[in-house]
């Protein structure tokens, strides 16, 4: 059964990720990169090609989500996959389903920090990333990609469309929220969250190992994975296609502050587009 890392694009999925993989994929609880292969993300062209499906056709893909959940899913173990994409049903085919899906662990962050980030990681201007968090369903169907994790569309809805999305699994009660923010001042208090979620989806008894605690803390420090990346490299780092050279994946981090880097407008326009879920999650 999967547990979902669900959350809009640049909202600290890589960082949740990061830490999960840690916890529950080493023995000591310090991050590298090739942990978090442990881990997923959905969907994955790889993934549907094993099966036989053309990954340019997007209405056979969006018929077979599930179908591919369930040639992965291992119904007696708990996995963990990390998407970008809204809970949708498009045309009667839907997302995933509850033969699949444990639960839900849902990511989000400041749409006004958002922006910045998605900016950079896209290598787009403020204002076509504003465009993209306002009215864009999806990021990918790059087909020329050199990078097939591009390939594929994966439809993420708005900003608002996917926070909104995912939470129909709370009338389960197999939803936990949480916030970029909260994560980042206190991420003790909100791994300890999160793992504590996962045992009692697995219905068993929650047992912290607090050295290894400590450990994905130190090491899933915002500098700490910024100086690993420019020491190995990333992969899921993209490339500038002006100067074929990576783009930064670890940015900003706690750096990002939208009121020192928006203009007012981009400022008015998110705010303006998002306003009920800014307000519900205290943004505003």
């Amino acid at each position: 059964m999967f547990v979902w890392l669900a959350s809009y694009p640049k909202s600290g999925n890589t960082l949740v990720r990061s830490m999960l993989a840690s916890y529950f994929f080493s023995k000591d609880g310090i991050f590298n990169f090739d942990l978090i292969k442990n881990i997923k993300q959905f969907p994955h062209a790889p993934l549907f090609e094993s099966l036989g499906f053309d990954i340019k056709n997007e209405k056979e893909l969006i018929k077979n989500y599930i179908k591919v959940q369930e040639s992965i899913n291992q119904k007696n173990s708990t996995q963990f996959l990390k998407t970008h994409s809204y809970l949708f049903n498009i045309e009667g085919s839907g997302f995933t389903d509850l033969n699949n899906t444990l639960g839900v662990i849902y990511i989000v962050r400041d749409p006004r920090n958002v922006v910045t980030s998605l900016a950079n990681f896209l290598d787009i201007s403020i204002t076509k990333a504003t465009d993209h968090l306002t009215q864009s369903p999806y990021i990918g169907g790059v087909s020329n990609s050199n990078k097939i994790e591009e390939i594929m569309k994966t439809y993420t809805g708005t900003w608002s469309g996917n926070f909104n999305s995912w939470k129909s699994f709370k009338s389960n009660r197999k939803y936990l929220l949480i916030k970029y923010e909260d994560l980042i001042f206190n991420k003790e208090e909100n791994l300890k969250k999160i793992l504590k979620f996962i045992y009692k989806l697995r219905n068993i008894n929650l047992e912290i190992d607090e050295t290894k605690i400590k450990n994905v803390i130190l090491s899933t420090n915002f500098e700490n994975m910024k100086n690993l990346e420019k020491e190995k490299g990333f992969e899921e780092a993209r490339i500038n296609i002006v100067t074929k050279e990576k783009i930064p994946f670890f940015n900003l981090g706690p750096k990002n502050e939208w009121k020192k880097l928006l203009d007012l407008e981009i400022v008015k326009k998110i705010e303006k587009a998002f306003k009920k879920e800014m307000k519900e999650l205290e943004y505003l």
